[in-house]
């Protein structure tokens, strides 16, 4: 049976053809089409202000973040776009600030006593919105740019721990 197939497959391929007239095609033309379709990835530092007077931010606390934007011109000559996306984030906070759970409400202190871990890390999916302006021609890519926008953030997911004195506190989905 097995070579049965082998040779219904070999006289099946004598008599396949392919294309004859492959179009040509000019990579030294311009681009009328073209958009700036960018890929983001970004590190940033977390500094709490107008914080309670013994509030401390301890450690670094970063803030992680990266995703893409579509391009999507809005004029003929491709000079204004608006650039929409979708992204992630990862925050992490380091603080004494503590948090401990209370039937359905959360009460909130500030540590005074000595700890390795007290750690809050949120979870958003991002929404980028630009509005951009660039002085730009299909031919060169030496231009300026001036881009200007928002990033709406939605939280999917957060948890704190805590870790210390013998205390080992997780928590996640805090309504606060």
């Amino acid at each position: 049976m097995r070579n049965f197939f082998s040779i219904v497959v070999f006289f099946s391929t004598l008599f396949v053809s392919a294309q004859n007239n492959v179009p040509e095609i000019d990579f030294d033309s311009p681009d009328s089409l073209y958009r700036e379709d960018q890929f983001y990835i970004g590190i940033s530092y977390i500094n709490l202000q107008n914080a309670p007077q013994s509030f401390e931010q301890l450690k670094i606390s970063p803030n992680i973040f990266f995703g893409f934007l579509r391009d999507i011109p809005i004029n003929k000559s491709r000079t204004w776009a608006i650039g929409a996306g979708l992204g992630y984030r990862i925050s992490v906070m380091n603080h004494n600030l503590g948090i401990v759970k209370n039937d359905n409400s959360n009460s909130y202190f500030i540590l005074t006593t000595e700890f390795d871990k007290n750690r809050l890390t949120l979870h958003y999916i991002d929404l980028p919105v630009e509005i951009r302006w660039r002085a730009s021609t299909p031919e060169s890519h030496k231009f300026w740019r001036i881009y200007t926008g928002l990033k709406l953030g939605y939280l999917v997911y957060d948890h704190y721990a805590f870790n210390g004195s013998g205390v080992d506190i997780k928590e996640k989905g805090n309504p606060d």
